[in-house]
């Protein structure tokens, strides 16, 4: 019976502290009605010293804490958020569809096309739902962008051009470079999110992908093992060109994170939406700052997350959404590798 039909409040876990939004996701869900939220985060242990994680950081932003996952999933959670490393998404998914828990993950889905495949199996296997971590999609700009392109008044796409960029993620989560934990750098980071908007505006599979990258940005860091900018050109079945800058270009004293742009050049208009944009900025005694005035976008997404968990329906993006997305990214990485464009095949 879901906590829906017994009247009670819905069990959250909340699974590792690696990703930087898993303090956010836990604050929101720290002080919702309704919610119950446990966390854990044992692979803290092997994390690179001064990095804040595991009970420390649970006790720092007051919320409840496992020492294990295998506690975390006896607790029976009704609904778990995977915040690990890029390459411990697997299991922590298979398990948790194991325990029958509903997942949001973050992105990107998997480090290889066969992990998501794998998970997506066990969700479906276990008659959980399995739902990407995209909260851009949950934007008013992408809502209004939609609607037009639905209406027929940007006509046919001829090219989009996307962009992703922010702050080298060092520091606090140096994993994010690392390829062996994040399976890539930039572009492993910042394509799926422009390449789900995409897919969600055209409706369409990617047939073909070519991708450069270098590691001339923040070169000076030696900790970072992984691309730092990266340019990546797609191609869609009705012939629509879309080209995505998936860089960490900002620098480290930028007031804030970054920005994701989108433009849509048609064949009865041009659209160009900046969910991001909308802020104040200037200066003060401390130095530069920013003040972000746009809805809250990962509100909005956990706001479907758990109504999908409460309602049964199922929540989108969905599994499907994080594979297809995944397959760009990998065959972007084989496209640098091998110095060619990429064909995509159904599947």
């Amino acid at each position: 019976m879901t906590a829906a039909a017994e009247g009670r409040p819905l069990k959250v876990a909340l699974l590792s502290f690696a990703h930087v939004h898993a303090e956010g996701y836990a604050g929101l869900l720290a002080g919702r009605p309704g919610v119950e939220l446990l966390t854990a985060d044992p692979d803290a242990a092997g994390a690179p010293p001064g990095e804040l994680r595991g009970r420390a950081f649970a006790d720092r932003i007051g919320v409840a804490y496992a020492d294990t996952y295998d506690e975390a999933l006896a607790w029976g959670p009704d609904a778990v958020i995977v915040c690990s490393e890029n390459a411990r998404h697997r299991d922590l998914v298979i398990s948790a569809a194991a325990a029958g828990a509903h997942v949001l993950c973050e992105k990107p889905l998997a480090t290889s096309v066969a992990d998501a495949e794998a998970m997506i199996a066990a969700c479906e296997a276990a008659d959980v739902f399995l739902m990407t971590a995209y909260p851009v999609r949950f934007s008013r700009e992408f809502a209004s962008l939609k609607a037009l392109y639905d209406s027929g008044a940007i006509g046919t796409v001829l090219g989009i051009t996307g962009t992703n960029n922010g702050k080298i993620p060092v520091g606090g989560r140096a994993w994010f470079t690392d390829p062996s934990l994040s399976g890539g750098g930039a572009l492993a980071d910042h394509v799926v999110h422009v390449a789900d908007l995409i897919d969600e505006l055209l409706g369409e599979p990617a047939v073909a992908v070519r991708a450069v990258t270098n590691q001339i940005l923040h070169a000076d860091k030696p900790q970072v093992r992984a691309e730092t900018g990266g340019l990546v050109t797609i191609t869609y079945q009705s012939g629509a060109v879309a080209t995505i800058d998936c860089s960490w270009s900002h620098p480290d004293n930028a007031p804030n994170w970054g920005g994701l742009t989108l433009q849509v050049v048609g064949t009865e208009g041009v659209v160009e939406i900046d969910p991001f944009g909308a802020h104040v900025s200037g200066t003060s005694r401390d130095g530069a700052s920013w003040l972000a005035l746009g809805e809250d976008l990962d509100r909005a997404m956990l706001d479907r997350f758990l109504g999908a968990v409460r309602d049964g329906r199922p929540p989108q993006p969905d599994g499907a959404t994080g594979l297809r997305t995944l397959r760009i990214v990998t065959a972007a990485q084989r496209s640098v590798a091998d110095g060619r464009v990429v064909r995509l095949t159904a599947g």
